[in-house]
């Protein structure tokens, strides 16, 4: 059974959400506040942290800061916050999904469902994995480049990796921000682009001319590199 990690000061909200995903067949902790939830995450270790951006002492954001220094659980996060550059924000800071208040429990049970899919795909795939000039670390959640450790942020990691786990394989933008970024949103899918573009930027020798990330037009991208091993 595996053990969610529950963020939320509000205890009806809280109620709520532990029933269902208990009912899912989950074990389920619950925090109050972001200390709590710090001590938890280390105590408990967690397949899946559920962390409100609102919380009485520290916020959502710093609690994900912290818990990104030295783990790589899922998190989904909740708020309030339905802007884009909220949306952003949060992914780029740790964050594995972004649910937006208010939302149905049994969505919140399926986002749950998909994020542990995702770190279970990545978990399936050999532990160092050499593409090339690089060498991709799936327990550290590190890229290197002949030896130098590359400086990138998780949208990154996660998105090379999505395209290691099925070389040769075209994926549209759409499924990408799916497998990568963990939600769907309306005009949303060139967002894809750019953190292609800046992902080329550290992996490419010529980022004009990539040999790893290879543009299909009026498509999406596919991974080519027959050292995959």
């Amino acid at each position: 059974m595996s053990t969610i990690l529950l963020v939320e000061d509000e205890p009806q909200t809280r109620e709520i959400l532990s029933s269902y995903l208990q009912k899912d067949g989950y074990h389920v902790c619950e925090a109050k506040t972001g200390n709590e939830a710090l001590e938890l995450a280390t105590a408990v270790k967690p397949a899946c942290i559920i962390l409100d951006l609102m919380l009485p002492d520290l916020g959502g954001e710093e609690v994900c800061r912290e818990i990104r220094r030295h783990s790589r659980v899922p998190i989904l996060m909740l708020t309030a916050k339905s802007g884009e550059s909220d949306r952003v924000h949060g992914l780029e800071i740790g964050a594995d999904d972004y649910l937006v208040k208010p939302f149905s429990p049994r969505e919140l049970v399926a986002r749950v469902r998909a994020v542990m899919r995702r770190a279970g795909d990545y978990l399936s795939l050999a532990d160092e994995v050499q593409i090339g000039q690089l060498s991709v670390s799936m327990s550290e959640k590190r890229i290197r480049k002949q030896g130098v450790l590359l400086d990138v942020t998780p949208n990154e990691f996660r998105l090379l990796t999505t395209l290691i786990r099925h070389p040769g394989r075209t994926w549209s933008r759409e499924e990408l921000v799916t497998e990568v970024l963990g939600y769907d949103f309306d005009g949303y899918d060139r967002t894809i682009d750019t953190h292609v573009k800046n992902l080329r930027q550290k992996i490419e020798d010529d980022p004009k001319h990539p040999v790893y990330i290879k543009t299909v037009y009026g498509f999406g991208y596919r991974l080519e590199s027959p050292e995959l091993g």
